[in-house]
């Protein structure tokens, strides 16, 4: 078959073109376009396969260099399975391009995920800073259009995180030149349904890419719109109304440098315009001093040359200190150089996830050493601190700007454990103390399960089971053997992907921002609990005051842990509701100690996870039986039976069908994402649930008073909140004559029945 020559720069297609042949590239290279960015194929990679499930292009294709290929008409799917059953070989390139090019834009979607989530915060906090200024000033602010009616960025289909496993999977499976791929090859139904499968699993992701897309673009109309009224105005307005040489202009100028950066190029901006105004900006600027005084500029740059010279080898120091035997540091520093050295640290290639999972467990088995050395060692210098805290190893991979940064935060790292917020480190050294327990395992087990396990399989003896019972490393090991692996990989949310070492590439906004601090997480919960506010509240008897309260029921409130883990990432965990068999516990969850998402959305997410685990654990086999009320068990029958719901319409019927199929008909995952609308969107005044979902999430969830006064006067609430205050008074009132009793009988009257008849009311 003849080649078609193409010169560079030569448009393939473009979208909406029809679909009609597959091409494959046998010299040169392609530039793929898709919502938010490109990606390459190269030599023996195929033009149009991924497009298989359409009956038009929706990518655009154009070379980037004198490209060669060969086409292999397509226009039915008969005609398709001959070509694969005559040209096998041509099968497996055909197979082999879709599951790396599927792999690539589902690694894109990731990073499109953490942008989008990242703007929505970084758009708030502009505003917020404006307003604080113009107040700290006495200036009257000017509002941005619209602004109060952009949400945080829900992605509605977010690909299943074992899906790219999968690709890589069959991507290995079809590279081998053994038997068993030439024996697959010889079978062009199974070609032709893994085509058309990874086809439309291609096109689910590029789906949620056109989502990030339009989400990117409202949020980059916030910061330059056509009017002039936006948040680059707001900000550049009151820049120069300051003057440069004011204490807060120097914030300001990063900040509109930032902007600048961010959205001068934006392909949803109008770029002559976008470019006019900054250029007028710039130019008002030029008249004015330079906003930072050339010393002090020095004098920062001298700072920071001083903390890079005090990093210089900065693995050197680590293995040094963690004194592990010298083949597995050798064998660690060599992969570590192997790593900065590569073009794409995220690269899917085979040699890259070997190295990957080489420098991985390399990494826990130092990681280990460090922490053992570190118990009996009163001074942890800055390279290992920032070891332990932030999974640095390598001054050179992690970045001039970012060691400066990581530097500062480790110098000024403090044991925040007594707010319930712990590092990693600082979680571990719980465990040691006896302060904690280790977490369960994935088999549910915890650490005295587990020794007795083995102690019954054989494993050890009853002597060691003993000596494990009281050795707090033994406890200690336990937790970073079964979570700290893991969770690790889940919190990153790049699991194909993962390395737990510092990396530059993996930074995608401030550091300083993304540092997830004690106050933020405080500020998230009170979020929460001012819209939801029993979430953390579990039903007990009074057991101090047994004999006055008998068997009447208090609601104690237990925050669950926050333990931060040493990486860069996007992802919340729910580990575990409880600690261990004690309900009357703190729950635990694990965020990225840098978050690239929001952290009160994420939060939230996993606030409506823990809700439904907690509901489960307290009711049993009997989470999902109707006939004992429950939010789990009300919430599943709904699911079940909606279509027989004669309180849903026809659309809400639809809508349940489609949000239970973005759910991949979890029932907890569309509780999880109900909840999520209920405090983001319900709580703040914006109904969008169906009349159903919301009559549960009320019930179980309900708005304390404050909140409720304000939403009785939406009629949609108006039924619910008769209902909700029929069941409070019967049970205020009967709480109410017990305190009478005993006060009639000069009975102290504990201060838990107080507290229990305001949580009644919903006054917390």
């Amino acid at each position: 078959m003849a080649g078609i020559t193409l010169e560079k720069d030569k448009r393939i297609y473009t979208v909406g073109q029809p679909m009609t042949a597959l091409h494959m590239i046998t010299k040169g290279k392609v530039s793929v376009e898709h919502p938010g960015g490109v990606y390459q194929l190269g030599k023996g990679d195929i033009i149009g396969v991924c497009e298989l499930c359409s009956e038009v292009h929706f990518l655009g294709y154009i070379t980037t260099e004198e490209t060669v290929i060969l086409t292999y008409p397509v226009n039915n799917t008969e005609a398709l399975a001959d070509l694969l059953l005559k040209h096998p070989d041509v099968a497996r390139l055909f197979l082999l391009s879709l599951f790396r090019q599927i792999g690539l834009l589902q690694e894109q979607s990731t990073l499109s995920e953490m942008n989008s989530t990242s703007l929505h915060q970084n758009l708030m906090e502009d505003y917020e800073k404006y307003n604080s200024l113009c107040n700290l000033y006495r200036l009257p602010p000017c509002t941005s259009n619209n602004l109060e009616e952009l949400g945080a960025f829900l992605s509605e289909d977010a690909p299943d995180e074992w899906l790219n496993a999968y690709y890589i999977g069959l991507r290995h499976l079809y590279s081998a030149a053994g038997e068993t791929t030439k024996t697959m090859l010889r079978e062009p139904g199974l070609s032709l349904g893994l085509l058309y499968k990874g086809s439309q699993d291609y096109r689910a992701a590029f789906s949620v890419l056109e989502e990030h897309s339009r989400y990117r673009s409202t949020v980059a109309g916030h910061y330059f719109n056509s009017s002039g009224s936006d948040l680059f105005e707001l900000f550049s307005s009151l820049y120069l109304r300051l003057g440069q040489n004011n204490e807060d202009a120097e914030g300001l100028y990063r900040d509109l440098n930032r902007i600048i950066e961010q959205f001068e190029n934006d392909p949803s901006l109008d770029k002559t315009k976008v470019s006019a105004r900054i250029a007028d900006f710039r130019s008002s600027c030029a008249k004015q001093s330079a906003p930072v005084e050339q010393a002090e500029v020095q004098k920062e740059d001298g700072m920071s040359a001083t903390i890079l010279q005090d990093l210089k080898d900065s693995l050197s120091a680590i293995l040094e200190y963690a004194d592990v035997d010298p083949e597995c540091a050798a064998s660690f520093r060599d992969h570590v150089q192997e790593f900065k050295e590569l073009e794409d640290r995220n690269a899917m290639e085979d040699k890259c996830n070997r190295l990957r999972r080489q420098l991985t467990d390399e990494f826990y088995k130092v990681y280990a050493h460090c922490f053992e050395k570190s118990i009996t060692t009163p001074y942890l210098p800055i390279p290992v601190k920032m070891f332990l805290f932030f999974g640095y190893a390598d001054e050179e991979l992690a970045g001039s700007a970012n060691c400066v940064k990581l530097y500062n935060l480790a110098c000024g790292m403090e044991d925040q454990s007594h707010f319930g917020v712990y590092t990693l480190y600082h979680w571990l050294l719980a465990i040691y103390n006896g302060d904690k327990n280790p977490s369960r395992n994935e088999f549910d087990e915890d650490f005295l399960d587990y020794i007795h396990k083995q102690k019954q399989s054989g494993n050890i003896t009853t002597a060691q089971m003993i000596d494990m019972e009281g050795d707090p490393m033994a406890r200690v090991t336990f937790e970073m053997e079964n979570l700290f692996p893991q969770v690790n990989k889940m919190t990153c949310g790049r699991i194909s992907t993962f390395c737990p070492l510092f990396s530059a590439d993996n930074v995608l906004k401030d550091l300083n921002t993304a540092f997830v601090t004690t106050a933020q997480i405080s500020k998230a919960f009170a979020t929460i609990r001012s819209i939801d506010f029993s979430a953390y509240y579990r039903e007990s008897l009074d057991l101090e005051n047994a004999e006055t309260m008998g068997k009447e029921t208090i609601h104690l409130e237990f925050l669950p842990d926050i333990v931060l883990m040493p990486n860069v990432g996007i992802r919340g965990v729910m580990w575990q509701e409880i600690d261990g068999k004690k309900r009357n516990s703190p729950g635990r969850m694990f965020f990225s100690i840098f978050h690239m998402e929001d952290v009160n959305t994420t939060l939230v997410r996993l606030t409506g996870e823990f809700r439904w685990e907690m509901c489960k654990r307290i009711q049993g086999t009997r989470w999902n039986d109707v006939s004992e009320r429950s939010l789990t068990s009300e919430y599943f029958d709904y699911v079940q039976f909606y279509r027989k719901n004669h309180e849903l319409s026809a659309e809400a019927k639809e809508r349940i069908r489609n949000s239970l199929q973005r759910a991949k008909n979890s029932f907890k995952e569309m509780f999880v994402r109900d909840y999520i609308i209920w405090v983001m969107f319900e709580g703040t005044g914006s109904p969008r649930l169906n009349k159903v979902a919301r009559k549960i999430l009320f019930t179980y969830c309900p708005f304390p008073a404050s909140l409720a006064a304000t939403m009785e006067q939406n009629p949609i609430y108006t039924e619910l909140m008769s209902r909700q205050k029929v069941l409070s008074g019967q049970r205020i009132h009967r709480l109410d004559m017990l305190r009478q009793k005993l006060k009639n009988g000069n009975i102290p009257i504990p201060a838990s029945l107080e507290k229990e008849i305001n949580f009644t009311a919903g006054k917390i």
